[in-house]
């Protein structure tokens, strides 16, 4: 066997997508030689998971590729000789990912709509899930759609010219979670033993190197330090164990859930003293995040969309334009910067307005010793969390597989 000739271009086109450096499902890389030892017994095929899961039914999580199709019989040979024969890899040779690959094939997403589309016909109100196999809960809130003017309004102060100029939005229903994902459900994300088919196909981080929550709580406290590909990944998970679609909301959902209504610079209203009621910021918070639902919600219910952790939405970072849109996403077509929103335990009052809006950016992961750098952790980012939203309409297979693979990265 010519490992270049040969084996190469197996694992580029059905495993390196999945478990590679951009991605390393079930902390499995074979882009490397020295990664992709640790799924090898060289002399024995059967010992070997990398050739164990090319034996696997066609159907079956686990399939080597994921969501199939199964390798062919002489692409499986061609595995079994080359492993049999020592699994010889030329050092120096990295693989690479075909150009278009993307993570968590399509064919599972189309599986995962079929467990979702059911759900479409639920009565819209708030109700709350324990997720599966856990004592884990979270409450979800209606939100009815409508038009308002999104960005800050000229005479606001303390505004910033990435917020204007003001513009007419709608957005269609939705739900919203009426807290922050806290550690207690993105912490089984993370840790996940279930033996769930869909469950488990779903891409999830990588150990971290570092305790995550930095000693500031984990019961009752908010997830943090996640990328935005992780917390799309957490949202795929979370609708695989329950059943519903789930997903980050748009910079314009967002924004519209978090003015509740209002067109002042706080969703109750401009005057910053009272912000001690809704929110936690760096006059209040003692330095750590605090637990969720503490403060004052908004009026229509949401707590700590003013502070506590910044929350990611799906959006590219972008300029406003000032013509009036419907139901906008400014989809990512890179990895950075995306919109964040609501501002932290550590910023300051106005860091918190309705309005507000921040860039993230790679330095969030500088002091990541791994090289490359981890696409699941933001370590230097201690402030920076989620909330989830379930869209009354679900939509197709295609445009749910780009919500759970937006903005990529590539590190």
């Amino acid at each position: 066997m010519d490992f270049v000739r040969d084996v190469r271009p197996i694992l580029e086109t059905t495993c390196v997508a999945c478990h590679g450096a951009r991605k390393a499902g079930g902390g499995v890389r074979l882009d490397q030689r020295e990664w992709a030892l640790k799924v090898l017994t060289p002399g024995k095929p059967e010992q070997s998971k990398l050739y164990q899961s090319t034996q696997i039914a066609p159907g079956r999580v686990g399939i080597m590729p994921p969501g199939g199709p199964p390798l062919t019989a002489e692409q499986a040979g061609t595995l079994r000789a080359w492993i049999l024969e020592g699994a010889t890899w030329p050092n120096g040779v990295t693989l690479g990912m075909p150009a278009g690959a993307m993570p968590d094939d399509i064919e599972l997403t189309g599986l995962l709509y079929k467990k979702i589309a059911p759900s479409a016909e639920a009565p819209f109100q708030t109700y709350k899930v324990t997720i599966r196999g856990s004592d884990a809960a979270f409450e979800m809130v209606p939100i009815q759609g409508g038009d308002f003017e999104m960005g800050s309004g000229a005479a606001e102060r303390n505004a910033k010219a990435d917020e204007r100029p003001r513009h007419k939005v709608t957005v269609e229903p939705f739900w919203m979670g009426k807290t922050e994902v806290t550690w207690d459900e993105y912490r089984l994300f993370m840790n996940s033993t279930a033996k769930d088919e869909l469950v488990d196909a779903v891409s999830r981080p990588t150990r971290p190197y570092v305790e995550m929550s930095f000693g500031m709580g984990i019961d009752g406290f908010p997830a943090i330090s996640m990328t935005q590909h992780a917390a799309n990944k957490y949202c795929q998970w979370l609708s695989a164990k329950t059943g519903h679609f789930y997903r980050l909301p748009t910079e314009a959902e967002w924004e519209y859930a978090c003015r509740a209504g209002t067109g002042t610079a706080y969703s109750f209203g401009d005057d910053a003293s009272r912000l001690d009621e809704y929110a936690w910021h760096d006059g209040n918070s003692n330095g750590k995040y605090q637990k969720v639902g503490l403060k004052k919600p908004n009026p229509w219910g949401l707590f700590d969309m003013h502070g506590n952790v910044m929350e990611w939405t799906l959006d590219q970072y972008a300029p406003y334009d000032s013509a009036a849109v419907h139901v906008p996403w400014v989809k990512a077509t890179k990895p950075y910067p995306h919109a964040v929103r609501g501002g932290s335990w550590m910023d300051a009052a106005e860091r918190l307005r309705s309005a507000a809006r921040t860039a993230s950016n790679s330095s969030w992961k500088m002091q990541d010793p791994q090289l490359p750098r981890s696409i699941w952790y933001h370590t230097d980012a201690q402030g920076l969390g989620l909330r989830v939203v379930r869209p009354r309409k679900i939509p197709a297979v295609k445009e749910m597989h780009h919500y759970w693979n937006s903005g990529m990265e590539h590190e």
